[in-house]
Formats: structure tokens, sequence, C-alpha cells
């Protein structure tokens, strides 16, 4: 036995160590997201109300959003309710889920061998 081969596998104390900080790491990067949504929920209150409808919001649903428990992320709240606008807007109007099919800009390819040898040529 060597002692080489000893070194190359970490303690259990080194994984224990990596776990912790691991988890320490995850947390404060999700501590740190929801405080910037919670301010960038917070920058919404300073629109009018017509701005706010235009993405499918209200000043209810930013209330209802700072009224959950303040480790719950208020953003989550805020899209599901402009989400189930969005989808009751476009079921009240008998719209599909795609309201517009825009043509395409790519001409399409040409099938016809007698006029790729056409264009070849000139």
């Amino acid at each position: 036995m060597s002692l080489y081969a000893g070194t190359q596998t970490p303690s259990l104390f080194a994984a224990a160590v990596h776990a912790v900080y691991a988890f320490t790491v995850a947390r404060a990067r999700g501590l740190l997201e929801l405080l910037k949504n919670r301010r960038d929920a917070a920058s919404l209150a300073g629109l009018d109300d017509r701005m706010l409808a235009d993405i499918g919001l209200t000043r209810g649903d930013l209330r209802d959003a700072y009224s959950e428990p303040v480790w719950r992320d208020p953003t989550a709240i805020l899209m599901s309710r402009s989400q189930e606008r969005r989808v009751s807007r476009r079921f009240s109007l008998g719209l599909s889920a795609k309201l517009f099919e825009a043509p395409s800009i790519v001409p399409a390819p040409s099938t016809d061998v007698s006029a790729r040898k056409l264009e070849r040529s000139h």
C-alpha cells in the first residue's frame, strides 16, 4: 500500500465542510435573489394604473403580493396573475394561443431542378 493512494481520497471532514459551504452559498444566493425580486416588485408600485394594466396587473395584485410573508417571492404571484389575465383575455376574445401568424421573410427553397440550373448559369 502506497502513501500516495491514501492522499487522493478526501476525508469525511473535508466533505462535510464542502457540503456546509455549498448549502450556505446556495441559501445566500436565494436570499439575495429574493431581496432583488422584492425591490423589483416594489418599483411596480411607482407605475400608474394604466401602465400596470398594460402588463396585466392591478393595484390589488401588488397588495396581494406584499401581503405574503417576507420569505416568499412576491414576483411569483405577480407573474401568475398576469399570465392568468393574458390567457383569460385570449379565450374571451376567441383567439388561439398564437395571436398572429407572421409571414416568413426567408424565401421558400426552389424544388425545380431546371430553375436551379438557370440560376447557376447566370
